[in-house]
Order: structure tokens, then sequence, then C-alpha cells
């Protein structure tokens, strides 16, 4: 008898073991579902900068000429990608309803081919249901090979329904390193938000 509970703790401390790491395993699972379910939250909302998917013109926009909206572009490296990355045009001043096109260069200096992925983000946040994108480089992956350049299109539309007081965006993209051995380093959270962001 004396024998018999201590197995009885055992059995007892193993099934509690066992539901405990049930549990971290399941923490972590809703952890990594959470991060596309913010994503399509941020892409619907406009929260956190991020915007919907390739805008698709349909009939073309009537352009208000009275109005402009400067729009400003930033670019910056993520962790470990070592490319040079930087628009042409610091900013532009747009009519609300006209397309336009600017460009974005990026160099890789090393001497391996590699692949990179740009995510954007916008400020104001609030501005971020109005900015379309008909075109843009980072709705795709940019592979690079040794010592090769390119310049990259980005053609968007600012919104007539822009409202009144915002008179400038800020567009920042970040590029990151799509190396499989470079996702493990940090590029892979952010590649998790690249898919058909627009920006």
């Amino acid at each position: 008898m004396a024998e018999q509970q201590p197995q009885q703790g055992k059995r007892s401390n193993s099934r509690v073991i066992a539901w405990c790491m049930a549990g971290v395993v399941g923490m972590f699972a809703f952890g990594f579902a959470l991060v596309p379910l913010y994503d399509v939250f941020c892409e619907i909302t406009g929260i956190n900068g991020k915007t919907g998917g390739r805008y698709e013109t349909g009939v073309s926009n009537q352009v208000d000429e009275n109005r402009t909206v400067t729009v400003q572009f930033l670019a910056s490296n993520g962790p470990g990608m070592s490319w040079e990355f930087r628009p042409v045009q610091r900013s532009v001043k747009v009519h609300p309803g006209e397309a336009v096109t600017v460009n974005f260069y990026a160099a890789n200096p090393t001497d391996h081919a590699m692949v990179g992925q740009a995510v954007p983000s916008l400020s104001p946040s609030e501005g971020t249901l109005y900015f379309h994108k008909t075109e843009c480089f980072c709705f795709n992956q940019q592979p690079l090979d040794a010592g090769e350049s390119v310049e990259m299109p980005l053609v968007f539309i600012v919104d007539p329904e822009l409202p009144e007081h915002i008179t400038k965006l800020t567009l920042s993209y970040t590029l990151y390193d799509q190396d499989p051995q470079a996702r493990g380093s940090g590029s892979a959270r952010a590649g998790a938000t690249t898919t058909n962001n627009n920006g």
C-alpha cells in the first residue's frame, strides 16, 4: 500500500507535466497564428502603417489639381542586409488622383547572389486607406547577382478622398535578406508582412 501511493503520485506528476508541455506548445502555435491574423487586420484597418494590396484602377480617377500632397520616401536595411538601398527621389508633390511613378535604387555589393524583399510602412497611418499602389517592387522578391544594381519602379495614386488635414505622407521601406539562412536572424519576421502590402 505504501509503495502504491508513490507510484500514483509519479503518474499524477507525469500527467501534470504532460498537460503543461501541451499548454506551452499550444501557446506557441497560437502566437504564430496571431501573426497572419494581425497582418490581415492591419491591412484592412491601416493600423501600423500597413495598407492593402495591389490597387486595381478600373476607371480613371479624377485628378484634383487644386490640391497638392507631399509624399516623402525613406529606405533602410533590415538586420544582416548589406545592399545599398535608397529612393532615387526623396520626395514628390502630387495632385490627388494622378498616377505617379518614382524609382528606388538597390545594389548588391557582395560577391554572391542575394534575394531581397521590401516591407512598406506609411505614416500617418490614417493615410494608408488613401494610398494606392498599381505597381510596386515590394509585391515580389528582388534577386540580384553579385555586383548587380537595379532601379525598381513604384506607381501610386493618392486618393482624392484623402482627408484635407493630411498634407504630407511618408512612405518607408525596409529591405530584408530573403536567403533562407538569413531568415533565422530576423528577416523572416518581416517577411511574413510582405505579401501584398501596399506602400
